[in-house]
Formats: structure tokens, sequence, C-alpha cells
């Protein structure tokens, strides 16, 4: 099983990045896919999620109205839309997938992808 994220970098406040994470080795449609964050010093943190079929979406209150979540089943892909960034979304994102509900708990998510940094500057 390999999840593998890309699409981090730096970014001014008040920018856009685009994560994706693309699934090999187990059968995508299956899966809840969430995105977590660490920052230096921090705990992860979830992010965002969405189920199987892309009907249901949570959000940390932290980033709803600014980050989108959506997938592809066909490409086997999640996608991480985020908009008007502030330094304090600064961290390592990383992709993480679950055959469970949907749900922010890190512990339940069977598979994680390596992170990939996100810097955000004033």
């Amino acid at each position: 099983v390999q999840l593998q994220a890309f699409g981090g970098g730096s970014v001014q406040a008040g920018g856009s990045l685009r994560l994706s994470c693309t699934a090999s080795g187990i059968t995508f449609r299956n899966y809840v896919m969430g995105w977590f964050r660490q920052a230096p010093g921090k705990e992860r943190e979830f992010v965002a999620a969405v189920r199987q079929s892309a009907g249901s979406k949570a959000y940390a209150d932290s980033v709803k109205g600014r980050f989108t979540i959506s997938r592809d089943n066909a490409k086997a892909t999640v996608t991480l839309q985020m908009n008007s960034l502030k330094l304090e979304d600064t961290a390592e994102y990383y992709c993480a997938a679950t055959t469970k509900i949907l749900t922010r708990q890190a512990s339940l998510y069977d598979y994680w992808g390596q992170g990939t940094l996100v810097t955000v500057s004033s």
C-alpha cells in the first residue's frame, strides 16, 4: 500500500495551494480519505476527510470555508484545495486512508502517506 502526497510548497499568506494524494495497493473507492497536518512542536491534527462516495465531508473548524477536500475514485486520488492560507496553516500535511467511518481520529486510519510540507509566510 502506498499513499503518495505532493503539491506542498511555499506561499504567501492569502495565497492558495493544491495538495494531491495518489493511492496504490488498495481498492480506493472502499476507503474514507483524510488529510492531517503537523506543525513543528505540535501534535498531528485533523484537517479534512471525505467518505467513499464523496457524499459526506468533514472539516476542522480552523479550515472550514477555506479548504475543500475532493476525490476522484477513477484516479485513486484525493485532493485538498487550500485557499486564503494563513501563517498558522504552516505544517507537514499527510493523507490517510481508513475503511472505517468518516472520522477525525488519526488512530482510526489504517494507512498513511509521507508528508508534504506547506510553508506560509507573511
